[in-house]
């Protein structure tokens, strides 16, 4: 079951089919903290997910005081799944590097560090939204190719990417590294996110440090968080009351897309909507 938050006051909670438990309300935990959610062990994780198991099972003695605390996901605001303090987009997938390094070197798209070491940049959280956001047609500086000087325009070539975005919940000490074998008990869970880019501006600014204005206008994540070591029978957290959907098994894969948009005002809003 994906987990995430929804306003009434910012509580965590489940979702189980299209339905949302609240687990402060239900008693399962007894604060509305995100981030002390991600931080238990995985061992207390799947306590946790046992207690949900077993409470939504049919004829479970929790089932009647339950029932309050299982609000229809249309009738609360969800937003993102928790508070983010820091994220790092990497360039990862061999042809999607080597389709997007086609754009801006045509000769040249897969540069040679690629195969040795993770590639990667800082994203602003600060322009981290929910899916379903809106956000304004980002304006920079780009540079036609038998143009002399670059001009400052909104942009005309608006780019999306799907990428697979992962929480970690326990951090590390740092400066202490953390091994390959130890890594996967760091991740809380996966979800939906997407990389806005705007093209145009990139291919201008982005040599020799990197994407800056035009990677950091707007990223946009999926509300829920497919939680990672939460299984316990049929691989997953089911739920049997009547009226409850069962959550079905998913697996989730990053795919890239791009399109891109010319016709559109310079005051155009885009659609800022996740793949979900």
């Amino acid at each position: 079951m994906p987990s995430g938050r929804f306003r009434t006051a910012g509580e965590s909670g489940w979702r189980i089919g299209d339905q949302v438990l609240d687990l402060r309300a239900a008693g399962l935990i007894d604060h509305a903290d995100m981030h002390r959610l991600m931080q238990v062990t995985p061992q207390e994780r799947q306590a946790l997910c046992q207690a949900l198991s077993e409470g939504l099972r049919a004829g479970s003695t929790r089932q009647l005081a339950w029932e309050p605390a299982l609000p229809p996901q249309s009738a609360v605001e969800l937003g993102l799944p928790c508070e983010v303090d820091d994220y790092t987009d990497f360039y990862v997938g061999i042809h999607h590097a080597s389709e997007i390094g086609r754009q801006f070197r045509s000769d040249n798209p897969l540069l040679p560090n690629y195969k040795w070491v993770p590639i990667g940049y800082h994203g602003r959280v600060s322009t981290l939204q929910a899916s379903g956001s809106s956000f304004h047609r980002p304006m920079g500086q780009s540079r036609a190719p038998d143009a002399a000087q670059p001009v400052l325009a909104p942009c005309a070539w608006l780019d999306i990417e799907l990428e697979l975005g992962i929480f970690i919940g326990q951090p590390n000490v740092q400066g202490v590294p953390v091994s390959m074998q130890a890594a996967e008990q760091h991740v809380f869970g996966i979800t939906l996110f997407n990389d806005w880019s705007a093209r145009d501006i990139q291919a201008w600014e982005y040599q020799p440090l990197g994407p800056f204005l035009s990677k950091n206008f707007a990223s946009t994540v999926w509300p829920w968080i497919f939680r990672q070591t939460m299984s316990t029978r049929n691989g997953g957290c089911v739920s049997s009351w009547p009226g409850v959907s069962r959550t079905p098994r998913c697996r989730v894969s990053a795919v890239a897309m791009s399109w891109r948009w010319v016709r559109r005002s310079p005051s155009a809003r885009w659609p800022a909507q996740s793949g979900s």
